[in-house]
Parts: C-alpha cells; structure tokens; sequence
C-alpha cells in the first residue's frame, strides 16, 4: 500500500500494530483478538489492533480505580496536575503533524486541516483546563439552623474530583473529543477509562503514549480499543465507573442514559444534531453562502453541529443556492494527505451508504438536487449535495445524514424562520446570518440549541460550553462547566 506525505514515524507508528494501555503496560486482547483498521480513502486495511474483552475493560477500570483510590495521583496538588497538563499539550504540540496524519489515515480527514484544527484546537484545550486545575474553589457559608439557636458552626462546601471516568467518543473528531474528556478529568484529579470509536483508534492511543510520556502514574489513563457492542458496553456497565462521558449518536447515548440511571453514575452526553443555518434578507450573501457551504462541508459533514438546514428568506433563495452550489462543484475531493485536497472520504462504507441512501430518498420523494448526489471510490466519497423543494417534515429535514448534504428551505419572515429552526427534534447549534442586530438579538433567545453562531458556524472555544437541548444531549463540554460536571459538591458542617 502506497502512502504519501508520510512521515518515518507515522509509517513506524501504523507498523507496529498498537495496543492497548491499561494500568502502565501495553497489551494484546485477553483473547488476542484483533480487528482491522480501514483508509476510508483507499478502502485498503491500514493496521490492526486489539479487540477488547470485558475481562479487558473490566482490568483497565480497575486500574483507574486503584490509581484514583490509592496511587500518588489522588495525593497529586492543583499545580502538579497543571503542569502535567501543560507537559501533555507541549508533547502534542512536537508531534502535532504526526497526529494529524495518524487522524487523515484513520479517519479521512485532511491532514493539513487537521494539523490547524483538530490537533491545534486540543492542544489550546488541554491548555486551558489546566489553568483550571489551580482555581477549583468550595466556598465557606454563614448557615442558620434554627432548631440550635444556642450552638455555633462553621460550613463550607468543598468541590472534589468525581472518580473514575469512563468515556467513549465518536469516530468524527477522534483526538479532539479524546482531549475533550480527558482535559478536564485530569485537571480535577479523576482517572480515565477511554474507548475510542471502533474505527478511529490510532490517535487515542498515540494521546496514551504521550500521557506516559509526560509522566502521569500508570492507571491515571488506560485505552482500550475493539468494538461498542463488546468494549463500549462494558465499560458502561462496570459498578467501578463513577461517570460516564459519550459523544456519538443520540440511539447509543440514550441507551448509555439509561443504563447510567440504574446505578446513578454521573453522565454528560453529547449526542446528534440538526442544525439550522439562517440567513436574513439584510446579510451579507456571499459571505453567507460561502459560510453555509462550510458549515455543512467541513469534516465531509460529519460534524455533530453541522449546519445541514439551510432557511433563506425566498427573495435570496435561488441566488444563495446557486452560490453554495457553485462552491460544491468546485472542491476537490481525494486523499487526506495530499495538501490541495478540501474534501476526504466518509468513514466507512457503511457510512457512504447511509448518507446515499438518504439522498436517493430524496430523489424518490420529488425533491430536486441542485448539486452533487454521486458516490464514487475507491474509497468512501460522496460528493458535497445540496437539495430542495423538500418539505419541512420530510426525512431528510428531521433526520441526521452526518454526510456531506445540505437541505435548503426558503422562509418568508422572522417568525416563520424561527419555527422551522425550532422544528426538530435536536438543539445542538444554530447560525444566523444578517447585520440587524435588534433582529438577531430577537433571534437569540427564541432558538432552542446550546450554541447560537452570529455571521459564523461551529466556531469553537475552549472557555464557551458545547452541549445541546432536547435529543443533542445533556451537560456539556467545554469551560467552566466541564470542571462542574468532573467533580461532586460536598457540604461540610462543623459544630464548634
């Protein structure tokens, strides 16, 4: 198998068939089962690795109890625990085109992209949440307790890590989610169990690499690689996990839910989306355009906030269609690796499938398609698509594709905007386009999502919270609010 642009160490990387981390040592499955890895690109296998056994998760939680429990790690100071952050994110940063290109191969994502993105965007994350390890604060309070009037207290209340954290991410962003969990586990003092997605293993367990590397306690962060089904689901179903973190699809996060709340373990789930991009008569078309072909192209559309709802108010309509479509037809599609490339293939063939299949229901309902609409290989390439004349109701508007498709609905005023973006069943994000401010800040409230973007879509920061209303999800990542959903809040009183 040919690859180009590699470098040494990518190559010697994917050689050696990585395995798994748990408690310090690396390891084959207990079976010494493995499982093929795939270049969406190619469709070529690219390396294999193992699939864990429950008896697997079941030891590499242990180790994370056992190091959250009664390692140096649970005696480890705010500052130790920033600058071990700081060493992790300084690693990555040595080896951020390594990293990139492990993600292009694994995944099918523009390495070059990935470099100033995923990877960057990590590393800027891990970053800030250890600023946060130093400024984890309780709070004393002045209580009242009237039934001892006569008696004198002190109180406080104290914020402490939560445990052990199992968590399972998404094949989409595998090292950005990956940072996602682990940043703030690590900022708080919690240990890691980590289950990357089936098909996107490779950087995970690069990221485990670098994690020893810059010295963390065996135990503190354990991978384990194979599949949902097996891997996935014991990792959610061990007593020993105190939370549990998933971001992936909204089926397989109401499930963990659920199985969550028998044993009341903690949960954040980042789940799907369907998100509306808006654009006013009084924006700025072409940038909108060109910013809605982003929204919905970046990532070949494989991106939980994708902004695959386009409502146009109808006098621009056609005009802005044409114009994303003019964008459409004229990015090139290939390999990740080759620099030039501004679309890479889908994840898997079951996944070209899925998102062609969609289109072809499309076709089969009426609906027109003003750009795109093919597959091709080798490789798992769907070529960007947009489509319209689609009602509001239909599959292709109330359902997640998670591909390269864009449908586009005209709208007739603000409130009839509004009513279309809130019709769906998710609350991920939602972008408007327009330079009336009075109008965008009526806007704002009314749309139902975590994330409100103003003439921008998917623009992310570390400090803002990411995280979604209704079927997107519950807690959210990201800020200061990951630190809260990282740690438990103890009240302390004291009778002097």
């Amino acid at each position: 198998m040919s690859l180009p642009y590699l470098l040494p160490a990518t190559s010697e990387f994917i050689q050696r068939a990585p395995r798994m981390l748990i408690g310090g040592d690396w390891v084959e499955a207990a079976d010494g089962q493995t499982m093929p890895l795939h270049n969406p690109a190619t469709g070529e296998v690219l390396c294999v690795v193992p699939r864990a056994t429950p008896d697997d998760v079941d030891r590499a939680v242990l180790a994370a109890r056992q190091a959250f429990d009664d390692s140096a790690w649970s005696r480890t100071r705010p500052r130790e625990r920033q600058n071990l952050l700081w060493k992790l994110a300084d690693l990555m940063q040595r080896d951020a085109e390594l990293l990139a290109q492990l993600e292009c191969l694994n995944n099918g994502k523009s390495a070059a992209v990935a470099q100033v993105m995923d990877v960057q965007l990590a590393i800027d994350f891990l970053r800030y949440m250890a600023g946060w390890a130093t400024k984890i604060e309780g709070a004393s309070v002045e209580v009242s307790l009237p039934l001892m009037p006569n008696d004198q207290f002190h109180s406080f209340i104290r914020r402490e890590a939560v445990g052990v954290v199992g968590a399972i991410v998404a094949w989409n962003f595998p090292l950005l989610l990956a940072c996602w969990k682990l940043g703030p586990a690590l900022a708080t003092g919690c240990t890691v169990v980590l289950k990357p997605a089936d098909e996107t293993p490779l950087t995970a367990l690069k990221l485990a690499e670098l994690v020893l590397e810059a010295g963390y306690p065996e135990g503190v962060f354990n991978v384990v690689t194979g599949t949902g089904i097996t891997a996935g689901s014991a990792l959610t179903h061990n007593p020993l996990v105190d939370k549990l973190t998933f971001t992936g699809s909204t089926a397989v996060g109401k499930q963990i839910g659920k199985i969550a709340m028998d044993s009341m373990t903690r949960v954040t789930l980042e789940l799907g989306g369907k998100s509306p991009t808006i654009v006013m008569a009084d924006a700025d078309l072409k940038s909108a355009a060109a910013g809605a072909a982003s929204a919905i192209f970046f990532n070949q559309g494989q991106v939980c906030c994708a902004g695959s709802r386009l409502y146009v108010q109808r006098k621009h309509f056609d005009n802005v269609v044409a114009d994303i479509s003019a964008i459409a037809n004229a990015m090139k599609m290939g390999n990740g690796l080759d620099p030039s490339v501004e679309m890479g293939p889908l994840i898997s063939a079951r996944q070209q499938e899925r998102v062609y299949n969609y289109i072809e229901m499309g076709r089969e309902s009426g609906a027109t398609i003003a750009c795109g609409g093919e597959q091709f290989g080798p490789g798992f390439f769907v070529k960007p698509t947009v489509i319209v004349d689609v009602d509001q109701q239909h599959s292709l508007v109330q359902e997640e594709i998670f591909g390269p498709v864009l449908v586009a609905i005209p709208f007739d005023d603000e409130a009839d905007a509004l009513r279309m973006a809130n019709d769906s069943p998710y609350g991920l994000g939602a972008s408007i386009w327009s330079n009336d401010l009075a109008a965008v800040h009526r806007m704002i409230p009314r749309i139902k999502s975590g994330s409100v973007w103003v003439n921008c879509h998917s623009a992310l920061d570390p400090a803002l919270p990411f995280g979604g209303y209704k079927m997107s999800g519950v807690g959210r990542e990201m800020g200061y609010a990951a630190i809260e959903h990282y740690t438990e809040l103890k009240s302390v009183l004291i009778k002097l």
